[in-house]
């Protein structure tokens, strides 16, 4: 038997397809009683064997009172600490895209919001520029002030152009969807505001339209890119906290022209680390000028105002796209079209009391980043409504099976579940060494005798790999710590001198306060245990 220590390190597995799915009655509350049988996934139309199936509900794991070994001469048992957080709300303000007027309110309604959070929660101001963030905490204060700090940041002067008029959605339809009458509008206004409507210039116009839009464009893309770059790393930070995850998403909306492979991208993130997300559209309940507000420069073109109109009719719908698909996809909730922004928060803020995890392995898939279309639809359930993802994107070359495993343990570290495949226990023990320095040990023991062995070469084969992370009390990853147990036990061994199982040590240097602790175990087999700790260190 031999241990060793091993980096924790850990990246995404692609073999299976996860479909989030809240199931709704006709009040819109979430159905928890369905089973595996009721549920019919079809991918690309084809129907498919669901192999993978769970309810969950969001925020009933909670970190439980760890047991706690023997004392040791100087060493004190761990001490559970009160008010350990259960809920991480991230608040993602787009402030890229948001206008003032939009932006006061909605930064209104937040306050009054994070004012009802309860201890167990912990809540993070984010912004797409990624100014003036503020990580998980539970403090008011800072929280009041990092909301009071937003402001826009726009780097596009989207809809200000003086000449020709020009947006993003009308860059859109003329560079990417060749859609000629466009051209032809943003050229006649060309012609009427750089040229006096002189006919000889025709060429000239048209030229500047294409000009314009293709500034335009690039200036659109690069807000997209951020603010889409800006969601998958909240993501990937909500992965790191140990208990109920969800990204509230505060937009008025943007473009995704030719990005849906990061849009899907994002879900399929979002629904492997257990982040939902949902989305408020801070427009609320928004009109339209004919002719634009006065935020638009210039003298509009009367006799192109009509079309110009419906671009922007179609601009303000298409903005939504991306909110919706979000939260749909990842089992959200999307607020808008509504002025009380208040309730809006509280609404989008709240995950479903209920929803269910499909999986399923797709047959012959090709690695060719194709997109699929997916369907899940109920068997003999007509009042109930459905809401999940409508697709995914195959991958683009094979998995690696070591990156598999580095998941899978991933996933259960920076989850709450508590899991009991393996015969194993969690113990802590602390030693003050001064007032302001500790040593945190976490023991791990293993009952050997219960574990599953292969033979091979006359003996008894399992390797374990145990993985051990230190959190704060805002549930911030501190450090972690992977080691490798293995063994190769003759039966005279393991029937006559492991009756009491083995115990593997990890020690982390700490200073007094409030921990979290979390065990994951693996054995060759796939299995996994894992085990919660809440430490108070005086």
């Amino acid at each position: 038997m031999a241990s060793h220590d091993a980096a924790a390190t850990f990246k995404v597995n692609v073999r299976m397809v996860l479909v989030r799915v809240v199931v709704r009655d006709s009040q819109g509350h979430a159905v928890g009683n369905l089973h595996k049988e009721d549920f019919q996934l079809l991918d690309d139309h084809k129907p498919q064997l669901i192999t993978q199936f769970s309810l969950e509900q969001p925020g009933a794991q909670v970190a439980k009172e760890q047991k706690t070994s023997e004392e040791s001469p100087g060493e004190k048992p761990a001490e559970k600490t009160p008010d350990v957080p259960e809920r991480y709300v991230a608040y993602l303000f787009d402030d890229v895209h948001l206008e003032i007027k939009d932006l006061l309110p909605a930064r209104n309604a937040a306050d009054h919001h994070l004012a009802t959070l309860q201890p167990t929660d912990r809540a993070a101001i984010f912004t797409i520029s990624g100014q003036n963030n503020l990580d998980f905490t539970d403090d008011h204060v800072k929280l009041h002030e990092a909301l009071l700090r937003l402001q826009p940041r726009s780097i596009a002067n989207t809809g200000l152009t003086q000449c020709p008029y020009m947006t993003y959605y009308i860059a859109d339809q003329i560079a990417n969807k060749r859609d000629d009458q466009a051209l032809q509008v943003v050229t006649q206004d060309a012609l009427h505001c750089a040229f006096a409507d002189d006919q000889r210039m025709l060429s000239a116009a048209q030229a500047l339209a294409q000009q314009a839009a293709m500034q335009e464009l690039s200036l659109g893309d690069a807000e997209t890119r951020l603010a889409l770059g800006t969601i998958k790393d909240v993501v990937r930070r909500m992965s790191a906290v140990p208990g109920q995850r969800t990204i509230v998403l505060v937009s008025p909306g943007f473009l995704t022209p030719q990005l849906e492979y990061e849009i899907g991208d994002i879900i399929e993130r979002a629904v492997r680390t257990n982040t939902i997300i949902s989305a408020l559209d801070a427009r609320g309940l928004y009109t339209l000028v004919p002719g634009g507000d006065i935020s638009r420069q210039g003298a509009p073109n009367v006799l192109l105002a009509s079309q110009e109109f419906l671009y922007e009719t179609q601009s303000a719908s298409a903005d939504d796209e991306v909110l919706d698909e979000l939260a749909n996809g990842t089992g959200g909730s999307f607020f808008h079209n509504n002025n009380d922004l208040e309730e809006g928060f509280r609404r989008v803020a709240a995950a479903p009391e209920y929803y269910y995890v499909l999986g399923f392995s797709p047959q012959n898939l090709k690695l060719d980043g194709h997109f699929h279309s997916l369907k899940v639809t109920l068997r003999n359930q007509e009042k109930l409504t459905l809401q999940a993802r409508k697709g995914y994107y195959a991958p683009k070359h094979v998995p690696d099976p070591a990156e598999q495993e580095k998941q899978e343990i991933e996933d259960a570290l920076f989850s709450q579940e508590e899991m009991h495949d393996l015969p194993v226990e969690l113990h802590t023990q602390f030693f003050k060494s001064t007032d302001v320095n500790a040593k945190l040990s976490v023991l791990v023991h293993v009952d050997v005798k219960h574990l599953h062995f292969r033979k091979a070469d006359g003996r008894n084969r399992n390797d374990l790999t145990i993985v051990s992370g230190l959190f704060d009390r805002n549930g911030t990853y501190i450090s972690g710590s992977a080691k490798v147990l293995e063994m190769r036990l003759k039966d005279e061994t393991l029937e006559n001198k492991l009756g009491s199982g083995v115990t593997v040590r990890t020690s982390f240097d700490v200073k007094p306060g409030s921990y979290l602790v979390r065990l994951v175990v693996r054995d060759e087999e796939g299995q996994l245990a894992a085990e919660n700790g809440a430490i108070e260190i005086p």
